[in-house]
């Protein structure tokens, strides 16, 4: 098994595969992307089919390799953890959207339909820059793949719960965009101040938040600020003291006794293992 690193933060290859690649453990996030052709996708110790068209994502420490049965393209976008933590996406959440969901995303992630010919057409914008080598290749690549990242996220956004489905009232999905746009402001989180955004009373909102989610209002916002909170401690070198102030915590003993009581275990402990 090779272990893979990245020379910079974002890297593009386009290779094309006749038989099975060997097996890789990523130090980096990945999309791939099946330009064409078709086979299974065999990632910690998980086996899933792929096809044209379909894209994946990948994370650090994640383990794979493709089982190729018709000869396939393969675009990959590679970015390293410190691209993740860049502060340049936080105006769009696109970055927090891939952590939320990195670790338990499986398969295809192009859940949006209109996405697709998009992505196709982002595809084979990068091909192009990456064979013929241009001026400005270099950036329109970089362009590119920002591009691929952010759909990606869009469709990541599919994915929010557990529980809810694409046909539920539209409502629900507005409710928790907000929740994730405001995350890291506690005093727009409370309910009285989010029934207040959406027009209906305190008490009805945590009963139709239920209903249509399956779990309760705070039960959806703290399992949301700890999975962002455990990916940054998973994918970055962040500081403790820097998580407590992004968060709004009083202090890092605030924020220790709020992991430690959903998680059993410290955040130093927790990034150690």
């Amino acid at each position: 098994m090779r272990r893979e690193s990245l020379n910079e933060l974002v890297e593009v290859l386009h290779s094309r595969h006749e038989q099975c690649t060997y097996t890789v453990k990523l130090t980096f996030f990945q999309i791939a992307y099946v330009v064409t052709g078709s086979g299974f996708l065999h990632i910690n110790n998980n086996k899933i089919s792929y096809q044209e068209g379909n894209l994946m994502l990948l994370t650090p420490n994640d383990e794979y390799h493709f089982q190729v049965e018709n000869t396939t393209e393969f675009l990959l976008v590679k970015f390293s953890r410190k691209y993740v933590n860049d502060s340049s996406w936080n105006n769009v959440n696109c970055m927090e959207c891939v952590l939320y969901h990195a670790s338990h995303v499986m398969g295809c992630v192009l859940k949006n339909k209109p996405d697709e010919p998009i992505v196709k057409h982002i595809a084979h914008a990068l091909i192009h820059e990456i064979a013929n080598n241009d001026l400005y290749s270099k950036d329109a690549i970089l362009h590119f793949a920002n591009a691929l990242i952010a759909v990606t996220a869009r469709n990541l956004t599919k994915m929010r719960s557990e529980h809810i489905q694409a046909n539920t009232d539209a409502k629900i999905h507005s409710i928790i965009d907000y929740i994730q746009t405001n995350i890291y402001l506690p005093e727009k989180l409370r309910s009285n101040i989010i029934a207040e955004q959406f027009g209906l009373s305190e008490t009805y909102l945590g009963t139709y938040f239920k209903r249509q989610s399956g779990e309760t209002l705070s039960s959806f916002i703290a399992r949301y600020k700890l999975r962002l909170i455990e990916h940054k401690l998973k994918f970055s070198d962040i500081r403790i003291n820097e998580i407590v102030s992004e968060f709004k915590f009083s202090d890092e003993s605030h924020l220790n006794k709020f992991f430690k009581k959903h998680r059993g275990i410290s955040l130093t402990a927790f990034r150690k293992t």
